[in-house]
């Protein structure tokens, strides 16, 4: 019963570590998205002709 209590404990340990490293990582920026903005403009074009080019379908297939 003791090997249970020593497992438990060495887990919660260990998940407070990686819980620190996460907030860690969070706090100096790892997880900064720097490039997305920059690039989403070159393919917006692209994103609004395919929602133009759906909804035409749909106005189609209810006129018929």
């Amino acid at each position: 019963m003791s090997v249970i209590y020593i497992l438990l404990s060495i887990s919660i340990v260990v998940a407070l570590i990686f819980f620190a490293a996460f907030i860690l990582a969070v706090k100096k920026g790892q997880y900064d998205d720097n490039y997305t903005p920059s690039v989403r403009m070159l393919f917006e074009d692209e994103l609004v002709k395919k929602s133009t080019s759906e909804k035409s379908k749909t106005k189609k297939v209810k006129q018929h």
